[in-house]
């Protein structure tokens, strides 16, 4: 039987709307030990930021990080799965879209985030990045 996205993924995501000041977003990611947050709008998602964004579009971007909001450093042309995607065309997705992080959706609502991370936990629990990904965050 093959895995399903519902099974990998990292639940109840962390989902800011677009207006969020992007400090707001570095400060839950490092509280809450992770990479990213969803960008919603009325519940419904808009985008994803990770901690690479807020570094190459928010502080080499904005000379005034204090003006730069979600909206203006997430990426918006998203891939995203179904919690009843087969994890095996979702990780091909991810390959050839080249991104590390998909957001899992129902419908428009955000349910979860499956990375790259937590396949490789669950693949191969010996491998170089199963062993990263399991380790608490340098925060």
């Amino acid at each position: 039987m093959a895995e399903l996205v519902r099974d990998l993924m990292t639940r109840n995501p962390v989902a800011l709307p677009a207006d969020t000041p992007v400090r707001n977003a570095a400060t839950a990611m490092r509280e809450q030990d992770i990479g990213d947050v969803l960008v919603v709008d009325d519940g419904r998602l808009r985008g994803i930021v990770t901690d690479r964004d807020i570094v190459v579009r928010g502080v080499a971007g904005f000379d005034d990080l204090s003006t730069c909001s979600l909206g203006d450093v997430c990426s918006d042309q998203l891939l995203t799965a179904s919690p009843d995607d087969e994890v095996e065309s979702v990780i091909v997705r991810m390959r050839e879209g080249a991104v590390r992080r998909i957001p899992v959706v129902d419908g428009d609502t955000p349910v979860g985030v499956l990375s790259i991370g937590d396949a490789a936990i669950q693949r191969d629990s010996r491998s170089a990045l199963a062993d990263i990904s399991v380790e608490k965050g340098n925060s």
